[in-house]
This record gives C-alpha cells, structure tokens and sequence, in this order.
C-alpha cells in the first residue's frame, strides 16, 4: 500500500498545481504515494463553516477553534487505520531539516495541519506529535510549508526519483551543500568544464566531488560544518 500523505487545510484548491505538477504529480500518477485533502470548513459548527474566532483577551486578527480542529484531525484518522504523527505548520515549530524529511519519509502515513489567521487555539497543539517550520519568517498560511513537506518528502519514497541514487547525492544529503554540476557544452563563453569531470576517471571525480562540497559548505553555510562536528563530538563522549 501506497503511503498516505492527509492535509487539513482551509484552502485545498491551493495546492492543485503542486499535486498535478513535476515530480510529485507523476508519483501521484503512478500510485507511489496518496495525498487526501480535507477542507476544515466542512467541520464548522454552522453552515457558513466557520472555523475561526477572536481571542480571549482581546488583539488582532481571529484565531481557529478548537472545536473544529479536533473533529476534523479525529475524522482524518478514521480514514485510514495506519498511524502516522500529526504534524502543525507553524512558524513557532522545529526548523525543517533533511534529516527531519527522511524521518518523515519513514511513515507510512503523515497528517499535515495548515494554520491560518493569527494562529491556533493554544489546546489544539495536544493534538500535534510534531511542529514544523520552514523558516524564520511569518506566511499567510500553512499551505506553502506543507507543499515544500509534500514536495520534499515525496522524492525520498522509493521509485519516485529516477536515478536510485539521485536523493542521496543532493544538497543536504550527506550534511554538505552539493558539488558543482555541469552539462554540455565543455565550452560556454570563456567558461569551461572542469578537466577532471571529463577524464572518466570515476575515482578522482568522486575525490573532486567531495572536496567542492566540502569547500562549498565551508564559504556557504559553515554552520553545517559546525553542526555535524557537535554531532560527532556528542556520540564520542
């Protein structure tokens, strides 16, 4: 059985383009992964599927209910007997990572949750097994963060990518930026191919390679570097 990807969300039309599109949309296609949108509207209390309300205490802006949340992410799990962690798209939530994909990759099912608004109701996070962020920047809602979830999780499910290897040789993959790439021509206004890509010697060109990704973090984001040397130094204590 295919995994199951459940998005709870306010504005499900959004996310047409992404699902018929690239990568993702042929994976759909071939039934490698299943994505089910649910409309928290229909869980409203009223026939206008209202779902929001001001807050206590008074401020700006309107805030999702309680109510709704919880009999809509409690009628998405009914759906398919698989478990899989809740999961809210919130700026508030963890720093969305590689490592945290493939974690999510994992599941056989994931249930993601799309805020809106000025927020959620505080009580509803007890539902949540996990909050995610893609950035430290505020968006109107959570549907953009839970394309980028889709989009990055799906690429990991087996037979998705074409290439075997081509997930585990990108960006992030191995904790480093990836090595430069090149494509014809060998020659493009004064700018060449470096020699050793076209030598076919397969064990200097995996020497080359590492080398650039390595010094492509160091100027890039050295904080990947320092990252994985705190790792390493954890495990040896």
């Amino acid at each position: 059985m295919a995994p199951r990807i459940d998005v709870i969300t306010l504005f499900p039309e959004a996310f047409r383009s992404v699902l018929e599109s690239s990568i993702v949309g042929r994976a759909l296609r071939e039934a490698r992964v299943e994505v089910v949108l649910t409309n928290l509207r229909d869980f409203g209390p009223d026939k206008r599927g209202t779902v929001d309300d001001k807050p206590f205490g008074g401020g700006p802006g309107m805030v999702l209910m309680c109510d709704p949340m919880f009999r809509c992410v409690e009628a998405v799990k009914a759906l398919d007997a698989r478990p899989g962690p809740v999961i809210l798209l919130t700026p508030q939530g963890e720093r969305l990572t590689q490592g945290r994909v493939r974690d999510m990759a994992g599941h056989e099912r994931l249930i993601l949750v799309c805020g809106h608004y000025e927020g959620f109701d505080e009580r509803i996070r007890t539902l949540a097994d996990l909050e995610l962020s893609i950035g430290d920047f505020i968006l109107t809602g959570g549907e953009l963060p839970a394309m980028v979830v889709i989009d990055a999780v799906v690429r990991l499910i087996p037979g998705v990518l074409g290439a075997e290897d081509g997930a585990e040789e990108e960006s992030f993959s191995a904790g480093l930026l990836e090595y430069p790439q090149y494509t014809r021509p060998r020659e493009f206004r004064g700018l060449t191919v470096p020699e050793v890509l076209l030598s076919g010697n397969h064990a200097e060109i995996a020497r080359w390679r590492a080398g650039q990704a390595l010094e492509r973090t160091r100027r890039r984001r050295a904080d990947l570097l320092d990252r994985a040397s705190a790792a390493e130094a954890a495990v040896d204590e």
